[in-house]
């Protein structure tokens, strides 16, 4: 009796994520090597941390080394929550190192933060009521 021969999906589902990789590969065929291999570092982080990325927004993950001057910093950003380099999206920098956020994101925050400025002074300012404190000394007065 003859043997049934077995299909070849079963190999490539198997290989699957091999595949995967290589397009992003070619995705990043066009890149300088240290950008390309910037990018396949966050990748691993997203995927190393996972729904831990969450958990870590803001963050800092590692400092590496470029040259004697130059630092290269792995973070979260705050805001959009992706793994970010500082050489390739910029790094806002928070002390409590707990808020750390993209170039962009930072761009954001500042112009949104500035409108609300702006509108406010356009307003005359928040308005403030006096306090119960306020009003018992003015009626006494």
């Amino acid at each position: 009796m003859g043997r049934a021969r077995k299909s070849k999906t079963s190999k490539r589902d198997k290989y699957g994520s091999f595949g995967d990789m290589a397009d992003e590969a070619d995705e990043d065929a066009d890149l300088p090597k240290d950008e390309a291999g910037r990018r396949k570092i966050k990748r691993q982080y997203a995927e190393l941390l996972g729904i831990r990325i969450e958990k870590l927004r803001g963050r800092i993950l590692n400092r590496e080394r470029i040259n004697k001057t130059i630092e290269g910093i792995y973070f979260i950003c705050a805001a959009c929550l992706k793994v970010c380099h500082s050489l390739d999206d910029g790094f806002s920098e928070d002390p409590a190192n707990q808020n750390n956020l993209c170039g962009a994101c930072a761009k954001a925050q500042a112009a949104a933060t500035s409108a609300a400025a702006a509108a406010a002074k356009e307003s005359g300012g928040p308005s403030r009521r006096p306090t119960r404190s306020t009003r018992k000394r003015a009626a006494a007065s």
